[in-house]
């Protein structure tokens, strides 16, 4: 009689044990849920164009084209920076901390004509109005591809080349 308590106990508590595991699993599953909910609705928009829709981009980080844009003059890159318009300006910047911030150090970015972009799936142009406003870009993170000329040092010839043929941007 003793021993068959002593198992209904043991039962009880082990049966407690389970169902707070499980609520934990539960819990924990349900919160990686939200945040993969969360992070599926902030899409980036992406602008293509059918340029050089056959050629191959290689991804490279932004100091290494820098660094190197000798050897990668006339190939086709994906880099990622910050990228600033103005006046006389269209520019990507490296958005790390770390590494000077000067012009000689940015790459002039050359949107032409010849490669309009939209926006995937739609024929919204990605430097078309939309009720009066055009999409934000200035001081954005953005991916583009294009080809690199290390020869068009933009404006003044104050940059370290320029990405021509912009086919593709990530907003």
């Amino acid at each position: 009689m003793a021993s068959e308590h002593a198992i209904k106990i043991v039962l009880k508590f082990s049966y407690q044990e389970l169902m707070s595991s499980f609520q934990k699993v539960l819990i924990s599953q349900l919160f990686i849920f939200s945040f993969v909910v969360q992070s599926c609705t902030n899409h980036k928009k992406v602008y293509k164009s059918d340029c050089d829709v056959d050629m191959a981009f290689k991804r490279i980080g932004f100091t290494q084209l820098i660094d190197s844009i000798k050897y990668y003059d006339r190939q086709y890159v994906e880099i990622t920076g910050t990228y600033k318009e103005a006046k006389e300006q269209s520019a990507l910047f490296n958005d790390s901390l770390f590494v000077d911030h000067s012009n000689k150090h940015a790459l002039w970015i050359n949107f032409s004509q010849d490669c309009p972009l939209y926006l995937s799936g739609t024929h919204t142009g990605l430097f078309q109005a939309i009720d009066g406003q055009f999409i934000p870009i200035n001081n954005k993170e953005i991916t583009i591809r294009g080809k690199v000329n290390r020869k068009n040092t933009g404006y003044l010839g104050q940059y370290r080349g320029c990405i021509e043929r912009v086919s593709f941007v990530e907003l």
